[in-house]
């Protein structure tokens, strides 16, 4: 079982954990030693490796994207010309493009290398839920 989909529902922007599921896809693989590559299939979303022992620390990122990159609607966003599906649209690519939407993470004795306060997040940038699609692949 070298590589899988997951699906992963969101209610909006805002940070989605997925490690357990990681976890247990490397678990699961029989890889003692390699790498885990996690890649996430969209355009409006993207992928963090973020602390997640305080919510706040989730709350305090999502807001802050917010203040960086605010709706098309807002009259400091006024340049937008992509406003096809909505004035979160191309917001959620700009946010999309300033982050990341895969990484690797090193596998040691069939376990993911995470420091302690990490854990993987599905950094969902558009206001609608979606059902977004992130691939992990171990190789060894």
């Amino acid at each position: 079982m070298p590589q899988t989909t997951i699906s992963i529902p969101t209610r909006g922007q805002g940070l989605y954990e997925f490690t357990d599921q990681a976890a247990a896809f490397v678990g699961a693989g029989g890889v003692d030693e390699g790498l885990l590559t996690v890649f996430v299939r969209h355009t409006s979303c993207s992928l963090l490796i973020q602390e997640n022992a305080d919510p706040d620390v989730q709350t305090d990122l999502s807001a802050f994207f917010r203040r960086l990159v605010p709706a098309s609607s807002d009259p400091s966003m006024r340049w937008i010309v992509h406003t096809t599906e909505g004035p979160d649209d191309m917001p959620a690519h700009i946010k999309a493009a300033l982050t990341q939407v895969s990484f690797g993470i090193p596998v040691t004795n069939g376990r993911m290398v995470l420091g302690t306060w990490q854990g993987l997040f599905l950094f969902e940038h558009r206001d609608r839920p979606h059902h977004r699609e992130i691939v992990l692949h171990l190789s060894a």
